[in-house]
């Protein structure tokens, strides 16, 4: 069983969630600060996530784990997608990229229920200098919200309306609450449970 690994992302935010809810299966490192970022340049969330895993592995010398996440709305066939993080340009900028989303939506005259579905996708890769390889997805429906509501969370949490939930936004939850139902959480269990089984046989 891989007991640690280097996180790929160095998003404050994301390493949080990983760190917790992987707490007691495996331990997780932050990215080292001479490792650049990882141009992100495939054409699918997993294509994504290997990249930056392969990269960090071969950097680095040890497991490395990698996410790659998109939201995906309906009215927009399944945009942002792969370029959720630059839906609005280059520079990764949320509250760009938000604002960009609200007046895609408000363009299309998308102001309500069924009109502004969507869910979120994560599709985790870890990668081991051996070359092998565990991965794992998940995902979780919901609505756009009309406004920002929230102020915890990162990227799109506080226009993001989970199915699972109570109508509050990824952003107006605590962060135990939102990993118990997001894709993130989903994919990082399943990962979890992988990781167990491999052990086991």
């Amino acid at each position: 069983m891989t007991d640690r690994v280097v996180l790929a992302t160095a998003n404050p935010g994301k390493a949080a969630e990983i760190a917790a809810v992987l707490a007691g299966t495996v331990e997780v490192e932050p990215r080292p600060d001479h490792v650049p970022d990882v141009v992100e340049d495939a054409d699918t969330l997993e294509g994504n996530a290997r990249l930056k895993a392969v990269a960090i592995c071969d950097a680095t010398g040890q497991p490395a784990l990698a996410d790659d996440t998109g939201l995906e709305v309906d009215a927009l066939d399944g945009a942002p997608g792969v370029r959720s993080a630059r839906f609005a340009g280059p520079e990764e900028d949320p509250v760009a990229n938000r604002r960009q989303l609200l007046a895609e939506l408000d363009r299309l005259g998308a102001t309500e229920g069924d009109q502004r579905r969507a869910r979120f996708r994560t599709v985790l890769v870890l990668r081991r200098p051996d070359g092998t390889e565990v991965i794992a997805d998940g995902a979780v429906e919901g609505t756009i919200a009309s406004e920002l509501r929230g102020g915890a969370g990162f990227g799109y949490d506080p226009l993001f309306v989970p199915d699972d939930g109570d109508g509050r936004t990824f952003a107006e939850m605590s962060a135990d609450e939102k990993n118990a139902i997001s894709h993130r959480g989903r994919a990082l269990r399943a990962l979890a449970d992988r990781l167990s089984e491999t052990e086991a046989s």
